[in-house]
């Protein structure tokens, strides 16, 4: 099974985010994903959540990990594997996941987190921690994924002013 790990060093700015998910398209692209994939769309979502997460509230540098298995094995063309997101940051602070009322501008990430990835999670990392998020690639889950987030989704593009 092939596996690609790639890793971005993330400043503790705002700014960090857009950079992160440029970096993240681009590395998505090269491993054959396309930008207008129903599973880039979720991942680079993951990613602007983890990243905001550990700019917002840590204030620490970071590490944004992507990585994915089972990249070309399958020799049907069919998706498979599995991509992993990771961002580690100096803070033993834990990720407190909440759920933001109304019209809250924030409080929804880790929400978004959960109904988007298949699987998340954090682990104690050197003096901080990691948190992590997997998406298997199936194209059928994450397209119903994304429908079932679509409310979420829209909130989340008013908090980083996409509309």
């Amino acid at each position: 099974m092939q596996v690609l790990q790639v890793q971005l060093e993330i400043r503790p700015d705002p700014a960090e985010v857009g950079r992160a998910r440029r970096w993240a398209r681009s590395r998505l692209a090269g491993s054959g994903i396309g930008a207008e994939e129903p599973l880039a769309e979720t991942l680079i979502l993951l990613v602007s959540e983890l990243v905001t997460n550990a700019v917002v509230h840590t204030g620490c540098p970071a590490v944004l990990r992507l990585l994915l298995t089972g990249v070309r094995d399958d020799p049907s063309g069919a998706p498979s594997g599995t991509v992993r997101l990771e961002v580690a940051d100096t803070s033993a602070r834990p990720p407190m996941p909440r759920h933001a009322r109304g019209d809250e501008c924030g409080g929804r990430g880790l929400e978004l987190v959960d109904g988007l990835a298949d699987r998340w999670g954090w682990d104690p990392e050197g003096a901080g921690k990691r948190i992590w998020c997997e998406v298997d690639r199936c194209t059928a889950a994450v397209a119903g994924r994304i429908a079932a987030c679509a409310s979420e989704t829209a909130l989340a593009d008013l908090a980083f002013g996409v509309v």
